[in-house]
């Protein structure tokens, strides 16, 4: 089994699939801008951002490798350079099938490549060596690029591919020799020689025209090399657009073509097949050597370049992160049947981007917890009070500890969930057919097929869109299977009857998964955006706005008196 980054040797390397309308309403492309700024590394990160695995072992796997690229940058720096090389090999089997020769100058630029990745492979063993790492991951990777270095045949490979560099470039000149006709168009082209130095002859229409001009007998010379043939050397003249020309050489015939129109010669055709076919002899050569590197260990850690790149790219955006002063933890895995989790100040990850660029923004944090005593929580609070925020900020921080990152928290202990389903309000265009509360429903009844016990369920303001009665009505069916279910959930809403009857149905019910009532806090008057377990607080809150703003009747009476008082 090849190596993974990922996936500790014999892991189960199963995993569930983040749905589109979560990758969307947890604001995953969000995340990739902070990330990435190179389009071609973000679906890579999301591939691995929208896999979910719940074994706890794969998990802290994850988050130790994570911890090592975190706490060295040296080590991002020499992973980056290796993915670069590791991005230059991954085609590299695709030359032992080109029969192209035209391929060569490109298999030169491949050679370098692979220079390049020996060095790369030796800069990672001296980095891994000098570092002192402590994942069990991090530490196998040592122990492989030693073994590439030692075992391989690394030093081998080096040698070979010198020695195949120099091979192709001591072809610096290919001397040719032309037959003409008697009318001096050529009829006959071969290879004289292969030289190891550069054709270098100002003198040679000098000389040439010497030769015309002088009354000695021509020179008697011999054929060195195999030629092509021009057949015939007059061709017919009932073709108008084009004349064929048959090249014969080495056993096999070529067609080629030339335009009358232009007088375009033949004779640089015929002399590029004679060279490239030189040409062709040097790259099968070439191929054959590299072809017994192929599957070397080394080329087995191509498909590592997108979990380093995962790794590298979550660690710089911790730093930024941390360099702001919000805290990032490293997060506690929990036994997946406790289905639980506990988080101290933990807060919403797309508040901490704006901070790391550039916006004046006061995060608040909030302790909160999945536990026996709670697992289901109905979420109320004033408009604009946060409540989405923070149902966002738990379904990320949740997915950012499984995947093996930091959490946006002070602390957290979480139990993997195998999936995490989320309910926002859909785009309007979506719920012609159905009607907005029909296309509603439908959602809800889709992810209940699918969710577990072991499931998050975050839900925000569903079932607004009809009457309240109705919306109450179908949300408390809701709220009661997912304590059937035993899942764990957030539902935020404005429906505070829903609130206030989460003891009615914690007692209708049976389940693990108890309801429990959760308000975003108002102090004074002002939203504080701090979440504390309490009855729904409509009431309350519309009378400390009122209080606030001098509409209550106490305050309106006096007001009153008073300017009748004053009045002359």
């Amino acid at each position: 089994m090849k190596f993974s980054l990922f996936y500790p040797q014999d892991a189960d390397r199963s995993f569930n699939t983040l749905t589109d309308e979560a990758v969307n309403d947890l604001s995953l492309e969000f995340l990739l801008d902070a990330l990435t700024e190179v389009r071609a590394e973000r679906p890579h990160l999301l591939s691995q951002m929208k896999k979910l695995s719940s074994d706890p072992a794969v998990i802290r796997y994850r988050r130790d490798i994570f911890e090592d690229f975190l706490h060295f940058p040296r080590l991002r720096e020499a992973m980056a350079e290796l993915v670069k090389k590791l991005t230059d090999l991954r085609d590299l089997e695709r030359f032992q099938m080109d029969n192209d020769a035209s391929a060569l100058w490109s298999l030169i630029n491949r050679l370098r490549e692979i220079d390049d990745y020996i060095n790369c492979i030796t800069m990672i063993k001296m980095t891994l060596n000098e570092l002192d790492v402590q994942s069990d991951g991090m530490r196998a990777l040592r122990q492989i690029v030693t073994d590439i270095g030692e075992e391989s045949g690394f030093d081998a490979l080096r040698a070979d591919i010198d020695e195949m560099m120099e091979k192709a470039r001591r072809i610096q000149s290919v001397t040719i020799g032309v037959n003409l006709d008697k009318y001096l168009r050529p009829e006959y082209a071969g290879v004289v020689s292969v030289n190891d130095t550069k054709f270098s002859d100002p003198g040679l229409m000098s000389r040439f025209k010497a030769f015309t001009d002088s009354k000695d007998d021509l020179r008697h010379g011999a054929n060195l090399g195999v030629g092509e043939r021009f057949h015939p050397s007059n061709p017919p003249a009932s073709r108008t657009s084009a004349e064929d020309i048959m090249v014969k050489a080495a056993g096999y015939q070529a067609h080629m073509e030339i335009e009358t129109a232009t007088g375009k010669d033949p004779l640089s055709n015929v002399l590029r097949k004679q060279v490239t076919d030189i040409m062709r002899k040097t790259v099968n050569e070439i191929k054959s050597n590299i072809k017994k590197y192929v599957n070397v260990n080394g080329y087995s850690l191509i498909g590592l370049m997108s979990e380093i790149l995962f790794f590298n790219r979550f660690a710089e955006l911790t730093d930024k992160i941390m360099a702001t002063g919000m805290p990032m933890c490293k997060p506690e895995i929990l036994p997946v049947e406790d289905r639980n989790a506990r988080f101290t100040d933990v807060y919403n990850l797309k508040l901490a981007i704006n901070k790391v660029n550039g916006e004046d923004i006061n995060i608040i944090k909030n302790d909160f917890e999945f536990s026996d005593e709670r697992r289901i929580y109905i979420l109320t609070g004033p408009n604009r009070g946060g409540k989405t925020i923070f149902t966002q900020a738990v379904g990320l921080a949740m997915l950012m500890a499984q995947w093996g990152v930091y959490v946006p928290a002070q602390a957290a202990a979480i139990s993997p969930c195998d999936n995490i389903f989320t309910h926002f309000p859909a785009d309007e265009n979506d719920t012609v057919d159905l009607g907005r509360l029909g296309e509603e429903s439908q959602r809800l009844s889709k992810i209940f097929e699918v969710a577990t016990r072991h499931s998050l369920l975050l839900l925000n303001e569903s079932l607004a869109t009809t009457s309240v009665a109705e919306g109450v009505f179908i949300a408390k069916d809701v709220v009661r299977a997912m304590r059937y279910l035993g899942t764990r959930a957030i539902f935020n809403t404005h429906m505070h009857d829903l609130a206030t009857s989460v003891g009615q149905i914690n007692g209708e019910v049976e389940g693990d998964s108890r309801a429990e009532s959760l308000i975003t806090g108002v102090h004074d008057g002002e939203r504080s955006f701090k979440v504390m377990i309490a009855p729904p607080q409509g009431v309350s809150y519309a009378a400390d706005i009122a209080k606030k703003y001098g509409v209550t009747f106490d305050q309106i009476r006096q007001s009153i008196d008073e300017k009748h008082t004053t009045a002359p």
